[in-house]
């Protein structure tokens, strides 16, 4: 069956309504690697069981619709969907323990051609109890193989690219072997990062980490270089192309820019493949961020 225009643009999604509690907030603190410096204060205060501080990109775990790619309705070949965009608005720090209510619609379809395929996004928008946006999530998907069905939206305002200078701030994170089955009890079990044969279908020798993950790791490096003493809260925006897959137990090399209008612009590097995997990033702060200390001396990539 054929990808259905119409049918995906008027996808009807149910309201979730979910509730989260210490325990899932420490859990996604975890599943990022916080805490692999158990003495960083900058860590435990997402991981400490007593009032924790919310890692800001836990919004992307509330609402999650589930698979609904896999509905045949869709006509998707969902084996070969990957994540291609992610981007978020924050407008407040979410609390440790509160009901959210996701509601979601399909904004744009664009056709990229036969042999090529479609780009699917989906935007949730998360409001608390008493109905105040709390935040606004955008997830671009790109349907491999998919394309060619000969009609469509304009795709989305493109992310600007980083600058061609040298990187203002530079953070090497690692992942673990075993990152992707833990980042799944987050919500998303999606067998493309836990059965190898699921892999292997969709072309990868191996099953790869969630994008999300990696999104998730990546505003570990935002908020590590420029977050200051402000932490979770001044995270107000985080916008990535996931462009090659992360193979969990990679290392990352992150760069990192600031401009003088507050954006930061980011990319990564898995090594030691010298692969990028995240381009075209922007944060921003909800604060101007104070200048970073110099993570390039601190910090270095073997």
């Amino acid at each position: 069956m054929a990808i259905s225009y119409e049918t995906i643009r008027r996808w009807a999604f149910p309201v979730i309504e979910q509730r989260h509690d210490v325990r899932d907030v420490l859990l996604y603190a975890a599943t990022l690697g916080l805490g692999e410096d158990p003495l960083d204060a900058r860590h435990l205060r997402f991981l400490q069981a007593e009032a924790p501080r919310v890692f800001p990109t836990f919004a992307v775990t509330v609402g999650y619709p589930g698979l609904w790619m896999r509905d045949p309705a869709a006509g998707i070949d969902w084996r070969r969907m990957v994540h291609a965009e992610q981007r978020m608005r924050l407008h407040r720090e979410l609390l440790p323990a509160e009901t959210l209510t996701a509601r979601h619609e399909v904004t744009h379809v664009t056709d990229k051609g036969a042999g090529k395929g479609a780009l699917v996004v989906v935007r949730r928008r998360l409001t608390d109890a008493a109905g105040h946006e709390v935040a606004e999530l955008e997830q671009t998907s790109f349907c491999r193989g998919d394309g060619g069905f000969g009609a469509g939206d304009t795709p989305p305002e493109a992310l600007p690219a980083c600058p061609a200078r040298a990187p203002d701030a530079q953070m090497a994170l690692r992942t673990l072997p075993q990152q992707a089955l833990l980042y799944r009890l987050n919500g998303d079990m999606n067998p493309l990062h836990a059965d190898p044969a699921v892999a292997a279908a969709a072309g990868f020798d191996r099953p790869i980490l969630h994008g999300l993950c990696t999104y998730g790791l990546a505003a570990r490096a935002v908020m590590q270089c420029f977050g200051g003493q402000a932490g979770a809260e001044r995270l107000a925006r985080l916008d990535v192309r996931f462009s090659q897959p992360v193979f969990p137990g990679e290392r990352l090399r992150v760069r990192l820019w600031q401009e003088a209008d507050g954006l930061i612009h980011f990319d990564a590097c898995a090594l030691p493949r010298n692969a990028m995997v995240l381009s075209h990033g922007v944060a921003r702060l909800s604060a101007a961020p104070a200048m970073p200390p110099s993570f390039l001396s601190e910090v270095s990539v073997p």
